[in-house]
């Protein structure tokens, strides 16, 4: 099976350094890289059995998660916030949606691009068409250090995706001030429907009004299944 690694490259590396100069002009270069793919061995048994698949050219199937990245450049100046980011296959399927705020930091090499913001969220909402998720409400307040409900869901996500014991990279503290995302676990959906599209749908509500040059992403990871023929 062809292995390809596509890379895009931005029109700008400042988002990709911190210094103390704002405008300062930079150049990302990159002289090499190095791709380590994982290899799985079989045994004898069942090597037999996948040289019969290849003699017969049977269709085989490979189901993975795929990531994809969506910006809400510029959010209106409101409390109250409807977003809708896609409409997806029954086959891509959103699983997790990761969100993160953030207050004027693209294109700031003074500013920490890989920081975000709170906003003074209060709650948020995942639609998937007519199913909601989370079911009940965050209650969150940033002001009064009420996030607990928010760092446990961020930290149930290794459990949840890698199927490894929660080991968060943050404490509490350090998740409130650098990286305060709004992890939404949706692996557990209503599966009786196998025809139609998925509209996806966040809504979000602030406790004061959002600030001008402030921007939204979601990170939707979600299925994905290949079909391969050996010959």
């Amino acid at each position: 099976m062809r292995q390809e690694l596509v890379l895009i490259h931005s029109n700008s590396d400042t988002n990709a350094i911190i210094n103390s100069t704002e405008n300062e002009s930079v150049n990302v270069v990159l002289n090499k890289i190095l791709w380590k793919m994982p290899r799985i061995s079989v045994s004898n048994v069942e090597r037999l059995k996948l040289v019969g698949y290849v003699a017969r050219n049977v269709e085989l199937e490979a189901a993975f998660r795929g990531w994809k990245l969506h910006e809400y450049p510029l959010l209106q100046e409101t409390q109250r916030h409807t977003w809708n980011i896609k409409t997806a296959t029954q086959l891509e399927k959103p699983r997790f949606v990761i969100v993160g705020f953030h207050t004027d930091r693209k294109n700031k090499s003074n500013r920490n691009f890989s920081h975000f913001d709170h906003f003074n969220l209060i709650n948020m909402k995942l639609y998937l068409n007519s199913e909601m998720f989370p079911y009940d409400n965050l209650n969150i307040n940033f002001e009064n250090n009420l996030i607990a409900t928010l760092y446990d869901m961020y930290a149930k996500f290794q459990r949840s995706y890698y199927e490894k014991e929660n080991e968060p990279i943050f404490t509490p503290s350090e998740f409130k001030k650098f990286t305060p995302l709004v992890v939404i676990d949706c692996s557990h959906q209503n599966e009786s429907l196998k025809s139609g599209s998925v509209e996806i749908r966040l809504e979000f509500e602030t406790n004061k009004d959002i600030f001008p040059n402030r921007s939204c992403y979601a990170l939707i990871i979600h299925d994905r299944l290949v079909k391969y023929n050996p010959l």
